[in-house]
C-alpha cells in the first residue's frame, strides 16, 4: 500500500532528497510544497491545510498543552539555532551585558516564538535576567500589524505590550524606540549597518560554543507534525517518515566531506564542518528523542515557566509512540 501525503516546508540541505525523491519514505509518495515558515505555520496551525509540515515547536506544544489534539509530532528536528546572535541592542542605550537589559524595553515579533522562548530562558537561567524584569513590546519586525498567531495568558508579573499598529520593530529599534530586540531574523536596520544597531554578543560564535560545552544544549526551533486523523488510520507512517528524514539528513551532512568539488556555496566549508566537529562532535544535529532529550525536557520548562504551557508537557505526550526509541536492534 503506498499513500500520498502533502509536506509542507523550506527547501533545507536536510530534507532535500526527501523531498526530491533521492530518499524515499517506504510505502509514502510525498508532494512537497517549498514555503517559508512564517506561512507553513500559519497555514497548517490554523486551517491544517497540509498532510504534514514544520511546525514551531514552541506553538506546537502551546497547542497541545490546551487539548488540541489535531497533530502529533514526530521527532525530526529541521530548524535548530543557537539564539545568542540574535539579541540586538540600540547603541546608544548603554546596554553591554545580558544584565543591561534589566528595565529595558524589548521587542519581540510574537513572545510566544520558540528562538525567545529559548532567549527568556538563557538569560534567565545563565544571567540572573527573568522575564519579568523587561518591559517586552509585539509587533512586526519589518512591517506593522504582526499578531500573536495563537493567544496567550502570560503570568500576572510580565509587561507584554503591542507596539503602535503603524510601527514596526526594526524602525523602532534604529530610532531609539526599543532598547533591545529579541528576535529570529536579524532587523534589517542591523543588516544595512546602521551604527544605532548592534549585537549584544558581538563575540557569539565563541559565547554559543562555551553554552553549549557548558550545557550540552543545540536548540531545537522546530519539529515536523502530522495531522492526527491520518497519522490514527495509518500509524507506521511515523516510523517510516522519521527513517527517511534521518537518511536525507545524513545525505547532506555527510556531502560536506567532499573535498573534490564543494557541495555548499562557502569557501572554508571543511574548515567550519571540522570546527564544529570539535565543540559538538560527528552527530552535530541529532534527530530522535535519545539524544535530545535533555534539549526537549529544557524548552519544555522554559515553556511552562513562561506562562505559555497550561502544564508542564512531557516528551511522550507530544511524539508519536513508535519514534521514542531510535533504533530498534537485529
Amino acid at each position: 500500500m503506498t499513500i500520498s501525503l502533502s509536506f509542507a516546508c523550506p527547501p533545507y540541505d536536510r530534507i532535500l532528497p526527501l523531498a526530491h525523491g533521492r530518499v524515499s519514505a517506504e510505502g509514502i509518495r510525498l508532494n512537497y510544497l517549498s514555503l517559508e515558515v512564517e506561512e507553513v505555520f500559519w497555514r497548517q496551525l490554523r486551517n491544517r491545510e497540509f498532510d504534514l509540515s514544520e511546525s514551531s515547536l514552541s506553538s506546537y506544544v502551546m497547542l497541545r498543552s490546551r487539548g488540541d489534539e489535531r497533530f502529533i509530532a514526530i521527532p525530526v528536528f529541521t530548524s535548530r539555532f543557537f539564539r545568542h546572535a540574535c539579541v540586538f541592542v540600540n547603541t546608544h542605550k548603554g546596554i553591554s551585558t545580558p544584565q543591561d537589559l534589566k528595565g529595558k524595553i524589548v521587542g519581540l515579533p510574537e513572545y510566544q516564538i520558540t528562538a525567545v522562548v529559548w532567549l527568556r530562558g538563557i538569560f534567565q537561567d545563565e544571567y540572573g535576567v527573568f522575564p519579568r524584569d523587561i518591559h517586552w513590546r509585539s509587533g512586526g519586525e519589518e512591517t506593522p500589524g504582526r499578531v500573536e498567531k495563537i493567544k496567550i495568558h502570560l503570568p500576572s508579573d510580565v509587561d507584554l505590550q503591542p507596539i503602535p499598529a503603524d510601527k514596526y520593530l526594526s524602525q523602532m529599534l534604529d530610532d531609539g524606540e526599543l532598547d533591545a530586540l529579541f528576535t529570529a531574523r536579524a532587523p534589517s536596520c542591523f543588516m544595512r549597518g546602521s551604527t544605532n544597531v548592534a549585537r549584544l554578543f558581538g563575540n557569539f560564535r565563541e559565547v554559543e560554543a562555551q553554552y553549549y560545552k557548558k550545557t550540552g544544549i543545540f536548540p531545537i526551533m522546530h519539529t515536523v507534525i502530522l495531522r492526527r486523523d491520518i497519522y490514527e488510520k495509518n500509524p507506521w507512517i511515523a516510523k517510516n517518515l522519521y527513517k527517511a528524514f534521518c537518511d536525507a539528513k545524513d545525505i547532506a551532512t555527510n556531502s560536506y566531506d567532499e573535498t573534490a568539488a564543494l557541495h555548499v556555496t562557502l569557501p572554508w566549508l571543511t574548515a567550519e564542518v571540522e570546527r564544529t566537529k570539535e565543540v559538538m562532535g560527528e552527530d552535530w544535529w541529532p534527530y530522535g528523542i535519545v539524544k535530545n532529550r535533555k534539549v526537549l525536557e529544557t524548552f519544555l520548562r522554559y515553556h511552562h515557566e513562561q506562562g505559555l504551557s497550561e502544564k508542564l508537557m512531557t516528551i511522550e505526550e507530544l511524539f508519536a509512540p513508535e519514534t521514542l526509541d531510535d533504533e530498534f536492534k537485529i
